[in-house]
């Protein structure tokens, strides 16, 4: 029943490979990056309209977006923004969000996901969502279902060496199949392996589960940090014991033991996702002119090719004689670099 559907949005990066466009101050997920009037969680709000009521949305960010969550969404009850004192990766941040979820509603059936990726099919999106959560909603007459996770896993286009992968195994329902092993981020040759296999997906970090499998998933592999959330649930006291949580990811927490286990199946997708890391994918998703720039803001470019700009606060910007770069301006702040340098902004922008 969609009453007992939630969505919890992770919104709790900085998004350093975007500088100056993103900064810790005011990261990625708050910036309308597409130019297209809706910044990355709200587009993320938008595709989920209609998996749940608008009271169901969940945002775990760090302290300092409250404000900033609290302006772009101001739907979401202020008692669902949960402020993250410290960054403690994602497993503390998603046990958190379940924890107090199952707190008031136990049926819950949750979705998590990033606030920062782009899908360019919600409709398609909407319907595997749909289809997995009925894959592991709560079932009173067969508690054996009821410890069933789903991960989205997005059908490859190309052999990318920046994701990880899931391996998948047998079908075992309404297009879900049966997670064999998740993979690590490969080099090219095995990316190129995977994609000739085709038994390979990109993994998205949207997971769904019910509130008891989350749960028990994590008294069974990572006691601590259950018997940490039980704390925080119990006393409220997030401020002193959230930053003692253990620093781990929900994939190494919870995601690669109980694939071991049988646990964990995954649903293949083709919605047009991106999880918009770096500038080469936002130039895959920009619309492109005949020379294959992709440009947000008031630009005008002359004799360019390949080019990705972001100038949405100039008042102008006139480009020439450039291929193969990236211009971004912010705040009186502008990167100019080669595409195929752009895995150097990070440390430049920290001088």
């Amino acid at each position: 029943m969609m009453k007992h559907n939630h969505v919890v949005i992770m919104a709790g990066g900085i998004g350093s490979r975007f500088w100056p466009l993103s900064t810790p101050e005011y990261p990625k997920q708050f910036i309308d990056i597409l130019g297209c009037g809706r910044t990355l969680i709200q587009l993320t709000v938008d595709r989920f309209l209609g998996v749940c009521p608008d009271t169901n949305f969940w945002v775990v960010t760090n302290c300092k977006y409250v404000d900033i969550v609290k302006q772009q969404l101001p739907m979401i009850p202020e008692s669902h923004i949960l402020a993250e004192p410290a960054a403690r990766n994602t497993a503390p941040c998603i046990a958190w969000a379940c924890w107090e979820i199952k707190k008031v509603d136990s049926k819950a059936n949750i979705v998590v996901t990033p606030s920062d990726a782009v899908v360019m099919n919600p409709q398609e999106f909407q319907r595997v969502i749909a289809n997995a959560l009925a894959f592991t909603a709560y079932q009173d007459n067969t508690p054996q279902q009821n410890h069933r996770i789903v991960t989205i896993g997005i059908k490859p286009s190309r052999p990318e060496t920046g994701y990880g992968y899931v391996e998948t195994s047998d079908a075992v329902d309404g297009g879900i199949y049966r997670v064999k092993e998740f993979k690590e981020k490969p080099d090219l040759p095995t990316a190129q392996r995977y994609l000739e296999k085709g038994n390979y997906l990109w993994n998205a970090g949207i997971f769904v589960w019910n509130a008891d499998t989350i749960t028990q998933c994590l008294e069974d592999y990572k006691p601590n940090i259950a018997a940490d959330m039980d704390k925080i649930v119990e006393t409220g006291d997030v401020e002193h014991i959230f930053p003692q949580c253990e620093k781990i990811s929900i994939d190494f927490a919870v995601m690669e033991p109980a694939s071991k286990d049988g646990k964990v199946f995954t649903h293949p997708a083709d919605f047009g996702w991106s999880d918009l890391g770096n500038w080469a994918s936002l130039h895959d998703k920009l619309e492109k002119d005949e020379n294959q720039n992709g440009a947000v803001g008031n630009v005008h470019l002359v004799e360019c090719s390949n080019c990705v700009v972001h100038a949405e606060n100039a008042k102008k910007v006139i480009l020439q004689g450039l291929d193969g770069y990236v211009f971004s301006e912010k705040n009186g702040q502008i990167l100019v670099c080669k595409r195929t340098e752009e895995q150097r902004i990070k440390e430049w922008s920290e001088k």
